[in-house]
């Protein structure tokens, strides 16, 4: 009878431990899956900021490639202007 007692006592003292495991574990996996959760919606947001970036780039790309135009052609103009004022007229 003693050993019996003693025997149930180990195994409920096992089974004890093994469910004690078993929450902390569970606690284990929640927190894991709350921080995957949260680095997936970080993630996500931090693609959409990075595809917003790359459109407003692409576009100031072109706004500076425009002004680049502008200034050649401004300086063209002023450069035919000088070559302009720099000749004799035809009279002289």
């Amino acid at each position: 009878m003693i050993k019996l007692i003693k025997s149930y006592f180990n195994l409920s003292q096992t089974c004890l431990v093994i469910y004690i495991g078993f929450i902390l574990m569970n606690n284990v996996i929640k927190k894991l899956e709350e921080q995957i959760t949260f680095l997936q919606q970080e993630i996500s947001q931090m693609s959409s900021e990075l595809f917003s970036q790359q459109k407003e780039i692409t576009c100031l790309k072109k706004e500076i490639s425009n002004f680049n135009k502008k200034i050649d052609e401004l300086n063209n103009g002023i450069e035919a202007s000088i070559n302009k004022d720099d000749e004799k007229p035809p009279h002289y």
